[in-house]
């Protein structure tokens, strides 16, 4: 499976944004972006003016790699999205915060996505009695996401749980933090999102 290697610090100054991408690191004054807000590079610090293309491309890789997708992953879930009824920007992130790996980090058994993605990918969660190991699993109202029992002394697993209350669970999800399991208790909102994305761009980029 292709995933990125490349410095996910790198990946927050390149956006101008705080993604939130290497967990407990980016509440910390060793935040890359706090330290140096400019983006990566010889030129980073000159001036820089997008076209109209330009904007929208930023817009959508900012997305992408927030919620750790490849190419294909978000245009195939965008076009998802297109098909469905309703807003296709607020449908599509709607999709993308209804992953398995999101929602097991949007839980707070996670420090990121990252994490959250390579927990699911080892076996750790199940899903309404059914072991799930494929983090673009779409959850749905009603789900049940458990902890494994064998999974649930990990130390890192532990220490996420510990942060919980700074990050904050979502008010379409409800942890139990004694159990170590969450529910689905409707499908996320669009003021759920509280990372500034303009979601309108990534249509008009696709839909040229």
């Amino acid at each position: 499976m292709a995933r990125n290697t490349k410095s996910v610090c790198r990946i927050c100054r390149r956006e101008n944004l705080k993604l939130f991408l290497k967990g407990e690191r980016c509440y910390t004054e060793k935040c890359a972006i706090d330290r140096r807000a400019y983006p990566p590079g010889q030129h980073g610090q000159g001036r820089k003016k997008f076209s109209a293309y330009g904007a929208q491309l930023r817009e959508k890789q900012k997305v992408k790699r927030m919620y750790g997708l490849l190419e294909n992953q978000f245009r195939n879930t965008f076009f998802e999205a297109d098909r469905r009824k309703g807003i296709t920007g607020e449908v599509l992130l709607a999709l993308l915060e209804r992953r398995l790996d999101n929602a097991v980090y949007r839980l707070g058994f996670a420090n990121s996505r990252n994490e959250a993605r390579q927990l699911v990918r080892h076996n750790h969660f199940i899903v309404n009695q059914t072991k799930v190991n494929i983090p673009s699993y779409v959850v749905n109202p009603g789900d049940m996401v458990h902890l494994r029992e064998k999974s649930k002394k990990i130390v890192r697993i532990l220490e996420a749980l510990e942060g919980v209350a700074r990050r904050g669970v979502p008010s379409w999800l409800e942890l139990d933090k004694e159990q170590m399991k969450g529910l689905v208790k409707g499908l996320p909102n669009r003021e759920d999102i509280t990372i500034p994305i303009q979601e309108n761009l990534i249509v008009e980029l696709y839909s040229k």
